[in-house]
């Protein structure tokens, strides 16, 4: 008998009213995804949970919209309260090499050295974690290992047994071969002994709960990406680039590598697309320059406070090309470039940053690409076989 202080409402009518409204990402339906979660109903009031795929999820705003328009106009009379909440959900299925705990890899590549793939990795890294979520970042760059010097993280790695305990900076669980050598040490190491250095960094460090895991791929397409792809199912992969000619043509080979290992490409980022002429004169010009930041007035018309020292758009146009997604661009700037030089590239994410909004608009797009991906690989039901 339903609770006459419910109106004879109940949880299944809710989620009939939200039948049809979809996540924008997935194109899938809210109720079928089962992110709608916790419905309550109190006298007047419908109450529910929007579980999103990631909390860095870049329609969350439109999503709770829909939600609420839905129960206007198919629940009318009531009022209504919606928590927005996040879950990060890996591929759903189990499959040989998978790291225990760890819900998505992600590999950060390019095709050629120079394009800042190792400062788009460790943005990702921060960007994610600024979400909520929890995040390590691995440097799998055994030749050119950059992360420690971006983080400012030079401490050793401690053993636990036969595991290691990665290093912890700023929220992020890390792993490098800088942590392991001297810096002024060259690395000379052939196949072999990569496969192995991967495989340890992969399965012998206790990376513990993570919903992602970002890997700085050293660039080219030479052993370790191959390696990679061989001993673990990736999320996906994302490929760097720089917006001229010859780092394209780098970057598609890079495409067609992953595309080979049977890698799915996660999306092209432009790193340098402009110099942001604004962002500098604001940080670093006198109180002439900022009177004419303000309004503009040094320009002569919308677009000249971005000088495209490298071209224009080619990242954008390659990934519309080779059909991939395009994650976003960002600008060449000191701040970024200093913050990663001193150790305190989490800071290209502060609030004071010129480079924040960008970032976070490959974060979201990345995360949202994550999500769309995972669902494509469904939990498949297991089947017993009948003798």
């Amino acid at each position: 008998m339903a609770d006459e202080t419910n109106h004879g409402l109940t949880e299944r009518d809710v989620l009939d009213a939200l039948k049809g409204v979809q996540d924008p990402d997935l194109k899938r339906d809210l109720v079928d995804l089962k992110m709608i979660k916790d419905v309550r109903i109190d006298g007047r009031t419908i109450a529910l949970t929007v579980n999103l795929t990631t909390p860095a999820c870049p329609l969350k705003g439109k999503i709770e919209n829909d939600v609420r328009t839905a129960l206007q106009n198919r629940l009318p009379g009531w009022s209504y309260e919606i928590t927005m909440s996040a879950e990060v959900r890996g591929k759903g299925i189990h499959e040989k090499g998978d790291i225990p705990g760890v819900k998505n890899v992600i590999a950060v590549g390019s095709g050629k050295g120079g394009v800042g793939k190792s400062t788009m990795a460790a943005t990702i890294a921060f960007g994610l974690k600024s979400y909520g979520a929890s995040v390590g970042l691995m440097d799998a760059d055994v030749y050119g290992p950059s992360v420690p010097q971006l983080v400012g993280a030079h401490s050793r790695p401690m053993a636990r047994g036969e595991r290691i305990v990665p290093i912890e900076a700023h929220g992020l669980k890390l792993m490098s071969m800088g942590f392991l050598l001297d810096p002024n040490r060259a690395v000379i190491m052939r196949g072999p002994m990569l496969h192995g250095i991967m495989q340890q960094f992969l399965h012998q460090v206790e990376w513990g709960e993570l919903d992602y895991l970002v890997i700085d791929l050293p660039p080219g397409t030479g052993d370790v990406p191959l390696t990679l792809a061989q001993t673990l199912p990736l999320t996906g992969a994302v490929v760097v680039c720089t917006p001229q000619e010859v780092a394209l043509i780098d970057a598609t080979r890079a495409v067609a590598m992953f595309r080979q290992l049977k890698v799915p490409i996660l999306g092209m980022i432009e790193n340098m697309a402009f110099f942001d002429v604004l962002a500098y004169l604001q940080e670093r010009g006198g109180p002439e320059a900022r009177k004419l930041v303000e309004n503009k007035a040094c320009f002569d018309k919308p677009g000249d406070e971005r000088v495209h020292i490298f071209g224009q758009g080619g990242a954008r146009r390659k990934a519309e090309e080779l059909d991939v997604p395009f994650l976003g661009e960002v600008p060449l700037n000191l701040f970024l470039r200093e913050t990663g030089d001193e150790g305190r590239i989490n800071e290209a994410l502060g609030e004071h940053s010129p480079s924040k909004a960008y970032l976070h608009n490959v974060v979201e797009n990345l995360a949202a690409q994550i999500s769309i991906q995972n669902l494509k690989n469904p939990k498949m039901p297991k089947l017993e076989i009948l003798s």
